[in-house]
């Protein structure tokens, strides 16, 4: 129970990240340790179109978690971790060919 509280609460963190997100006025980043903010012709579309993505991982995060309510020596626990490496992975896919693509100025 206490692994999956501390995991809910990492999930929280993205909630609020994307909420600031969505909330400011020049485009957030998405790399990490990238000092290039991103160039995009709609910034408050982009910013949207990013925290929604962090709603959406947050809360595919969450309910990854449920299998530690079963104990953390449960095998069940393996589908959180596999489900979570898949999950980063396809934020990255996201972010990439969809928002990126979208709301980058053409040159």
């Amino acid at each position: 129970m206490i692994a999956f509280i501390i995991w809910c609460s990492i999930a929280l963190i993205f909630v609020i990240i994307g909420f600031t997100g969505i909330n400011k006025k020049e485009p957030v980043g998405f790399w990490a340790n990238s000092n290039k903010k991103p160039e995009v012709e709609d910034v408050k579309g982009y910013n949207r179109a990013v925290g929604i993505m962090w709603f959406v991982f947050a809360i595919i995060m969450a309910l990854l978690g449920i299998p530690l309510l079963a104990g953390q020596n449960s095998p069940w626990v393996f589908l959180t971790v596999v489900g979570v490496l898949i999950e980063v992975i396809g934020v990255m896919v996201v972010y990439t060919c969809v928002i990126e693509k979208k709301y980058t100025k053409k040159h």
